[in-house]
């Protein structure tokens, strides 16, 4: 699909069902001001049973980051204000879970099959 398609990502923690999810979208965006977001991002849902801040500052050992510098924009409060903001915009969209995907502004309900997901993408470009 190359450059037809564009892949936004919004943070939608749900810490009623997962104490640590906010501080792991946390840990995700300061990951990203140092240009590793999807790096992190991936190491979070690798490790879903281990999020607490000790081993959020270890995986950014672990992917290279400046652990210095994240463990200080770890704490800004910007970064928790994206994650709150992703989150409210996504209550506003009708999000109720993850994943959740909207194509052309619409959300997408069907199959998660990858075949019935790519035609209903290729049907929308």
């Amino acid at each position: 699909m190359g450059d037809k398609l564009k892949f936004v990502f919004r943070n939608f923690p749900l810490a009623e069902v997962h104490p640590n999810a906010t501080n792991a979208a946390v840990a995700a965006e300061t990951a990203a001001l140092q240009g590793k977001f999807w790096e992190m991002h991936d190491t979070i849902y690798e490790h879903q049973e281990h999020l607490g801040d000790s081993h959020l500052i270890k995986y950014a050992a672990v992917i290279g980051l400046d652990v210095k510098q994240f463990e200080v924009d770890f704490e800004k409060p910007a970064v928790l204000d994206k994650v709150e903001n992703d989150f409210e915009s996504g209550v506003t969209s009708g999000v109720n879970g993850t994943p959740t995907f909207f194509i052309n502004g619409e959300r997408y309900n069907g199959s998660w099959d990858e075949d019935d997901l790519l035609a209903y993408l290729k049907g929308k470009i």
